[in-house]
């Protein structure tokens, strides 16, 4: 069976709820693990007062017993803290009251998904929208991934991200094992290793909030440790390369995304883009290079998988944007009370939890097996293979 989850839940509803499926037995989970990968999503410089109110945490409900999964569904829920707020208004039994009591939203945000969300699913209250397509839901993907992460590290594949860029500013291309890394964008409030570029990113976030406004940005996930062949090349919704591209722009307010040196292949002739093979008695088949981001033909060769997404600003602003309300269809500027200046190093953090996953869904395509024994078994079957070729 083909490893998938669906999430459910709203922003100011009681959790977030994760189903996963396809999940072989015997997995042992480290739940400290879990959450601190749900901690991360809400650290960096520029997060909102929202963080201070939600303290996350994932509860396991189901498919887990004595901490190993046991081939069962595994539910996770993670619980909305600031739910004791709005127990009226998002109940899920009809309610009495105006408009006001019941807080509906008539006036769209520009940027969100409030009007055409509205339209499409012929809402007159768009909280039906908002609820939903709130960035809140990325809680239970980060759970997800950190559920994926913890599949993929028992074969010694490692998940790292840090931020490239905040409003132009750019981050110097850190030149250090993973591990490190990883261990130095934690230390960083902007997930990054080098101290000068961190506070003039700090600095313009600052200001940019003062301003009331938002900003943007791009973010690198790395994944290292893969073996070759992960996706394929025989159809077109089988090549990994797309199905993490998908992935990435799916995470709220993502634009655009990049493999390797990305858009960059534009502007070079093909000796300077593609990756040189080279054999070695001690690394058998191996690339001179990893321009093309550890992918080719959609599956990866071994190198690792380096993949970037570009992040827009925040549409919820302090400084007024246009819009209609869509009662009396008259214009008004929108202002809001409570927003982030600035998300794209929590934006990190979600970015590696749905890459990590798409690595783990096509590792599980790849190996099969019920059981951590038999996925094992053939992995190592496997590698001797390709050890031998």
């Amino acid at each position: 069976m083909s490893l998938r989850y669906l999430t459910a839940g709203e922003t100011h509803g009681p959790q977030l709820t994760a189903i996963i499926e396809g999940l072989p037995s015997n997995l042992e989970l480290d739940f400290e693990a879990l959450n601190f990968q749900l901690h991360r999503r809400q650290k960096g410089h520029g997060r909102g007062r929202r963080m201070q109110i939600e303290q996350d945490t994932a509860q396991i409900v189901g498919g887990v017993r004595h901490g190993k999964t046991t081939g069962a569904p595994v539910a996770l829920v993670v619980a909305n803290n600031d739910w004791k707020h709005w127990t009226s208004v998002m109940n899920i039994e009809p309610i009495s009251g105006n408009d006001e009591t019941k807080r509906r939203v008539h006036r769209p945000r520009p940027g969100h998904a409030d009007l055409n969300g509205g339209l499409k699913y012929n809402q007159t209250d768009l909280r039906n929208i908002l609820e939903r397509s709130s960035a809140r839901e990325t809680a239970a993907r980060v759970a997800v991934g950190a559920v994926a992460r913890q599949l993929l590290e028992k074969f010694g594949i490692r998940v790292a991200g840090r931020v490239v860029s905040i409003g132009g500013i750019a981050a110097p291309e850190p030149n250090m094992p993973i591990d490190e890394l990883i261990a130095r964008t934690e230390e960083s409030p902007v997930r990054v290793t080098d101290a000068e570029t961190e506070a003039k990113m700090i600095a313009l976030i600052d200001q940019t909030k003062a301003d009331g406004d938002s900003i943007g940005g791009v973010v690198e996930c790395i994944v290292a440790g893969l073996p070759v062949g992960l996706g394929s090349h025989v159809q077109w919704d089988r090549k990994l390369d797309g199905r993490i591209a998908q992935a990435v722009v799916s995470i709220n307010a993502f634009k655009g995304v990049e493999f390797g040196i990305g858009f960059e292949a534009a502007n070079r002739p093909g000796s300077q883009v593609h990756d040189e093979i080279l054999y070695s008695e001690e690394k058998g088949y191996h690339r001179a290079s990893n321009r093309l981001g550890g992918f080719e033909g959609g599956m990866t060769n071994g190198m690792p998988i380096v993949v970037r997404g570009v992040m827009k600003p925040i549409p919820t602003l302090y400084k007024p944007l246009r819009s209609v309300d869509i009662d009396t269809k008259e214009p008004f500027t929108a202002q809001v009370e409570r927003s982030d200046a600035c998300a794209v190093p929590a934006a990190s953090v979600v970015m590696e939890s749905v890459v990590a996953w798409e690595v783990a869904k096509a590792f599980l395509e790849k190996f099969g097996g019920d059981s951590m024994e038999e996925l094992q078994a053939n992995y190592d079957n496997y590698l001797r293979q390709v050890a031998e070729y």
